[in-house]
């Protein structure tokens, strides 16, 4: 019997396999050999190479323009000299590169520190510096801790050698320049050369390796002084403000905004950097050309000041001061905003120093007083809040006599009897300031008996007053504002000074918060000074691309109803178009037909014999629709009168602004003459 055999097919299988096998191995050794043999010096090299490194170099900041497109910070261009090191460049090398520069230029040295001096130091006397360690030292330590105890053990009389040295001390300043940064990073060190300056370095550049010149460019101010302070300061990164900047990739040699907006908006001011992107060896040594990525001014910022009103409240808050001179006015202030948008339309503060006025324009965020009667439009709504008194309610304004003799009343020839919450804040009452706070506190007043309070009703005071802005931060874009300061309750007459502002203090940007926030119905808005930001024009002017856009911030509303806070409208408006207001029609100050006007006058005085705080709040129009609020503070006056300082430069204020919008409205001489022809 014949069985079938079946056939099998491994055989076959394994020699296909074998034969895949050796032409992927053929395949893989021919490749291997092209790339050792044909294709091996040029894989040598690029394995040699390192990853690339990128230098920047300096690019001017953006500019800042006022609400109308008037520059008010350019930049002045100028040309620097500038440094970049390779990895491999010595600290000998670096030394005789610096005593060569020091013959070009003039270096400032009051940046070179003592810790400077001795890095120097150690430099320029190695052999004196290495016998600042015994043997046994040396042996000892780690190189790092060793180079610290050379450090501690410099002298006075070591560095005295350089410091007594202009032309050492100037070759440790451009030294430290050019040492300050990472290797193949620019170093800047000195921003402003001279043109003989520039002829001997540029003579010279051949025999200065990793020396430029740049173009750069230092801050310029069209408008001479004005709200210079406000702009701020560019200069190198503080020390204790390097961290902060290195981990957002700032080199310890870039200069940067300091105080102010120049710091508030470093972000959008910057310039973007020239890269400069090499391919390195291992040595560190550049490979070829650089690959260059051009650089850009910084983003522009528009402002929502108005420089011709600015100068114009400058102008008059000079004027004033001068005036009251000899009332003892050393000081004022002024903020002007409108009260719908809190856009700052003007702020300045002035001071005699030393026979002369200067500007204290920053004193206006972080200096508080105690800002008198111009609080009283919050206490009256207080009461309101806490159900203490409602609009319309009656009091009597008389003498109020405590125990110990202490008499409190209101500033006024005789007392004014049954009065309403709105004469209250016309003829500025304390009396019906100080029975609001006696209700809160729950104060059963009897003359000249003590009783009890509750303190908490400071507290709740306080709370209130905060919903116009006032002893909180206003919310302001500008580094280092103030809040004032509170007090400590001792007394229930602590809490009854609180309501006429002559307890906590207060700065005028907060006050300017404050009566906007009564002007607009209620709502406290965030003052600003940045309207938008545009991208940098390479033309003159503005671009048209924005990049960012103010809007309106409400920060609260404040918790008393339209109806409340229109009450207290009409009483500071009684307060300035009145016989009996205390800024009314009697003077002059805001009898304009260009406007109605509406706010409080205050006066606190400083200890008993120290002198008088005159200050004013106040917005117009007076209605649904007001432009602009306002406060003037003008502190420690010897006269409560004083001239009239305060009611004076705040109705001058307010007719520079509207003569200023009657004055853009009329249409300018090529319009006129086109008119002219359209009519023929």
């Amino acid at each position: 019997m014949k069985h079938n055999k079946k056939k099998s097919h491994v055989p076959f299988r394994l020699n296909i396999l074998f034969l895949s096998v050796f032409l992927l191995f053929s395949t893989l050794i021919l490749r291997l050999g092209v790339i050792q043999i044909v294709n091996g010096e040029e894989y040598q090299r690029v394995s040699e190479q390192t990853e690339n490194v990128t230098a920047e170099s300096t690019a001017p900041r953006g500019k800042m323009y006022d609400r109308y497109g008037r520059v008010l910070v350019d930049n002045n261009p100028e040309f620097a000299l500038t440094y970049i090191r390779t990895q491999n460049t010595k600290q000998a090398e670096r030394l005789e590169l610096a005593k060569k520069l020091a013959d070009y230029i003039e270096k400032d040295t009051d940046d070179v520190i003592d810790r400077d001096l001795k890095d120097y130091w150690i430099i320029v006397n190695p052999e004196e510096a290495k016998a600042k360690l015994t043997e046994k030292e040396w042996e000892e330590m780690e190189s790092s801790d060793a180079y610290q105890l050379q450090i501690e053990r410099i002298t006075d009389e070591d560095l005295n050698t350089i410091k007594e040295n202009p032309a050492e001390l100037e070759v440790a300043a451009i030294k430290r320049a050019m040492d300050s940064g990472y290797a193949l990073s620019s170093q800047t060190i000195k921003v402003g050369l001279t043109k003989d300056e520039i002829a001997k370095v540029s003579e010279n550049l051949g025999e200065l390796p990793g020396v430029e010149i740049q173009a750069d460019a230092t801050r310029e101010y069209p408008y001479g002084d004005t709200l210079q302070t406000i702009f701020g300061n560019v200069g190198p990164i503080p020390r204790d403000e390097l961290s902060y900047y290195g981990l957002r990739n700032y080199e310890r040699n870039d200069q940067v905004g300091i105080s102010y907006l120049e710091k508030e908006y470093e972000e959008y001011l910057k310039g973007q950097k020239e890269k400069l992107t090499y391919v390195t060896d291992k040595s560190g040594e550049p490979i070829g050309e650089p690959e260059v990525i051009e650089g850009k001014r910084g983003n522009d910022l528009v402002l929502s000041l108005n420089i011709e009103l600015q100068q114009e409240v400058e102008k008059i808050l000079d004027e004033e001061l001068r005036d009251a001179r000899q009332y003892g006015a050393t000081r004022g202030y002024v903020v002007m905003m409108n009260p719908k948008t809190g856009e700052i339309l003007s702020l300045a503060g002035k001071e005699y120093s030393n026979g002369k006025l200067k500007d204290r324009t920053f004193g206006v965020i972080g200096d508080a007083y105690a800002m008198g009667s111009t609080v009283k439009g919050a206490t009256v709504l207080t009461g309101y809040q806490y159900d203490v008194i409602n609009p319309g309610r009656m009091l009597v304004d008389e003498p109020l006599y405590f125990p110990g003799g202490l008499r409190k009343a209101s500033y006024t020839p005789k007392p004014m009897g049954s009065i309403s919450d709105l004469v209250a804040l016309q003829r500025s009452s304390n009396v019906y300031m100080f029975r609001i706070a006696m209700m809160m506190a729950d104060y059963d007043y009897v003359p000249r008996q003590r009783n009890s309070y509750n303190v908490s009703a400071y507290g709740q005071m306080k709370e209130s007053f905060s919903q116009f802005g006032l002893g909180v931060k206003t919310g302001i874009d500008l580094p280092g504002e103030g809040t004032g300061l509170g007090g400590n309750v001792q007394e229930v007459g602590n809490i009854l000074d609180f309501a006429i502002g002559q307890f906590d203090t207060y700065t005028p940007m907060q006050m300017a918060q404050y009566i906007s926030t009564i002007a607009n119905g209620g709502y406290r808005v965030e003052p600003h000074l940045l309207n938008e930001v545009h991208e940098p024009s390479a033309d003159e002017g503005l671009s048209n691309t924005i990049l960012y856009q103010k809007t309106p911030k409400i920060m609260n509303k404040i918790k008393m109803s339209d109806s409340e806070v229109a009450h207290v409208q009409k009483g500071m408006w009684m307060v300035m178009n009145t016989r009996d207001g205390t800024a009314g029609t009697k003077y002059p100050y805001f009898q304009s037909n260009k406007y109605v006007a509406a706010g409080k006058t205050g006066t606190a005085q400083i200890g008993k014999d120290e002198g008088y705080n005159l200050t004013l709040v106040g917005y117009a129009p007076y209605g649904d629709n007001p432009e602009v609020a306002f406060s003037v503070v003008v502190p420690d006056v010897n006269d409560s009168d004083s001239g009239k300082v305060n009611k004076k430069i705040g109705g001058r204020i307010l007719d520079a602004y509207f003569d200023l919008k009657d004055e853009a409205k009329k249409p300018k001489p090529s319009e006129e003459e086109g008119s002219e022809e359209d009519t023929n």
